[in-house]
């Protein structure tokens, strides 16, 4: 490759990395962990290196070259990843040593959202130093917010919410706060100039026809090619449930998808047959004794989730969307929250957003709030965004964390019999 092609691979190189860490959030070295920043740079240089591969054989206009340059970028990317990996832990010690995490002053109601410990739990960036509830004097409320760097709002009326909104507005202090259902779906609305005040509109259409259309083929295109890809995987996986205890190797399970259909989800067994054999639901808990010895390795790997690959070639599931939940649960949130009917706007999906920035384990009004996010703010790209966040949640270990034992055994007491 001559000088003038290299000088403009290299500028392609460095634009495509640009763009694509930036979409991945790859460079929010003062927001992310350390973990997920490097996962993100890792995942921006592979698919910068991959493309590269087919730009530098078009630059070169010879695609005898191909396997070459794959060589040469494989070569590349190692090193990049290493690279890369070292300057990112360096560059967060020194920012958390320059930033010190905000001293904060938490504002609760009567919610019994367990905000404080996980807030507290990213200790690098923030620690919430005082409580005060929103009922306080309004002076008294005033001089805490004024002694503290930011201000988080768990869970008040909407009224005091504003009224603290507007405080720290006042008194130039950042603050936080727990969206509310009403606030995902206004976080989506498009502004309107078409008087002389504000105007918001939201469609509230949730997937256009086209979009539903261009969504499906995808859908049908990626599950017949990762059928094919894995089916090594896939096949070596049925052997070893298969051979550990006898049992079947597949888990067929009721769940419900657009408009509530209910349908059977397909996974690979990964606890021991009959273990919900009373017919509630059992969520699986942390080191839940029910789960056998291939089950450990598949499940935080999410091999057990390959045969869903199938339901969204049925046409069951997409390959992106809320995480179908089983009939009994979705009974039961309702019953709880009845706007959790809102998740089935959209098919379900083998992973989604809450999935991405969510847990195993986290709470149904959560989820909804995450799910609500995605299909009121819906595109193509950030479907994309989500399949590349997905390959990045399998280094966290928490992103599977089971319930804990005394919620586990709340879900299975609130089951509720079809």
């Amino acid at each position: 490759m001559g000088s003038g092609n290299q000088i403009m691979a290299i500028g392609l190189f460095t634009m495509l990395f640009i763009m694509i860490g930036i979409e991945l959030r790859a460079f929010k070295v003062g927001v992310e962990r350390i973990s997920s920043i490097a996962a993100s740079l890792v995942l921006t240089a592979f698919t910068t290196d991959f493309l590269e591969i087919f730009i530098s054989s078009a630059i070169v206009g010879m695609g005898r070259y191909l396997t070459e340059f794959a060589v040469q970028y494989l070569i590349l990317f190692i090193g990049h990843s290493i690279v890369l990996s070292f300057i990112v832990y360096g560059m967060v010690v020194v920012y958390r040593k320059l930033f010190p995490p905000y001293q904060m002053l938490e504002i609760y109601g009567t919610s019994s959202h367990n905000l404080g410990s996980k807030i507290n739990g990213i200790w690098y960036k923030y620690h919430i130093v005082e409580r005060v509830h929103y009922s306080t004097n309004e002076e008294i409320i005033r001089r805490k917010i004024c002694e503290y760097d930011a201000v988080i709002i768990n869970d008040i009326p909407a009224h005091e919410k504003n009224r603290m909104l507007k405080a720290c507005l006042d008194l130039d202090k950042r603050v936080y706060f727990l969206p509310k259902i009403s606030d995902v779906i206004v976080h989506s609305a498009e502004e309107l100039n078409l008087i002389d005040t504000p105007l918001y509109l939201s469609r509230n259409i949730g997937i256009g026809v086209i979009e539903s259309g261009i969504k499906r083929v995808a859908d049908i295109v990626f599950s017949l090619c990762a059928l094919i890809l894995t089916s090594p995987i896939l096949l070596i996986t049925a052997i070893a449930i298969h051979a550990e205890d006898g049992g079947p190797v597949f888990f067929r399970q009721e769940r419900c998808t657009l408009n509530e259909r209910r349908f059977e989800i397909l996974k690979f067994r990964s606890m021991i047959v009959d273990a919900e054999k009373d017919g509630r639901p059992h969520p699986a808990s942390v080191r839940d004794e029910r789960i056998t010895r291939i089950g450990r390795i598949i499940r935080p790997t999410r091999i057990d989730e390959l045969p869903q690959l199938i339901n969204i070639l049925k046409g069951d599931m997409s390959l992106v969307g809320p995480r179908p939940e089983r009939v009994e649960h979705v009974v039961r949130y309702t019953e709880m929250i009845p706007e959790f009917r809102f998740r089935h706007k959209v098919k379900g999906g083998l992973t989604g957003y809450a999935q991405v920035y969510g847990k195993y384990n986290t709470e149904a009004l959560d989820k909804l709030k995450l799910d609500l996010m995605y299909i009121m703010n819906y595109s193509l790209l950030l479907d994309i965004q989500i399949i590349f966040e997905t390959v990045k949640i399998l280094l966290r270990k928490e992103s599977t964390e089971g319930f804990s034992q005394e919620n586990a055994r709340e879900m299975h007491d609130a089951g509720v019999k079809r």
